[in-house]
């Protein structure tokens, strides 16, 4: 398998794509909160397609980069993703759609607190991928998910584990702790909350 950028190693997209595909079972569409440049959105997306299943996929990202930190993304291990990093636009993201020749998935630019879950996101949510990085999107990312996912549905936090970037960890943590009908399962930096 490619590198697929330095953001998943190459045994965290093995795992996102197994439990992908049990997700193609489950009621509902896959969607990526935090799609950056749209690598691991490919993958999803040729997933869907080869199955032949009714799904979507969605995305959502600010296209502007990561937002500022707050207090929950103090790291001792420094001070790395600083405000507007990881900026990619969404044409790119497109763009890279196009050239493989797979479905255009429905596109979002948006911060994640501004969505409307209503109407921003699909009815019901099979498989969802949160990369938002920090904190405030991972928390953020839970609230919008976790209302619509369906019975058997899957959710995949990126960095629980990663020093750099305590805020998703943090998140989970307060998410679990409020909803202790969840179970986590980690593997590398993926939180597996089902």
């Amino acid at each position: 398998m490619k590198d697929f950028l330095k953001q998943v190693s190459d045994q965290e997209t093995k795992k996102l794509l197994e439990l992908a595909t049990l997700a193609l079972e489950t009621e509902g569409d896959f969607v990526e909160l935090g799609c950056y440049r749209g690598d691991t959105s490919l993958l999803l997306e040729k997933l869907i397609e080869n199955s032949k299943k009714s799904k979507k996929l969605w995305l959502y990202d600010s296209f502007a980069g990561l937002p500022e930190k707050t207090k929950e993304d103090a790291s001792v291990a420094g001070d790395e993703f600083k405000a507007s990093e990881l900026f990619v636009s969404k044409r790119e993201v497109v763009e890279r759609f196009k050239k493989t020749g797979l479905k255009l998935p429905v596109i979002k630019k948006n911060f994640f607190e501004n969505l409307n879950p209503e109407t921003d996101l699909p009815e019901k949510i099979a498989f969802a991928f949160l990369d938002g990085d920090l904190y405030s999107s991972i928390k953020t990312s839970l609230s919008l998910v976790t209302p619509k996912l369906s019975d058997r549905g899957i959710m995949l936090v990126h960095d629980y584990n990663n020093p750099k970037l305590p805020g998703p960890a943090r998140a989970v943590d307060e998410f679990l702790n409020k909803n202790p009908n969840f179970r986590l399962n980690l593997f590398e930096t993926l939180a597996i909350i089902s």
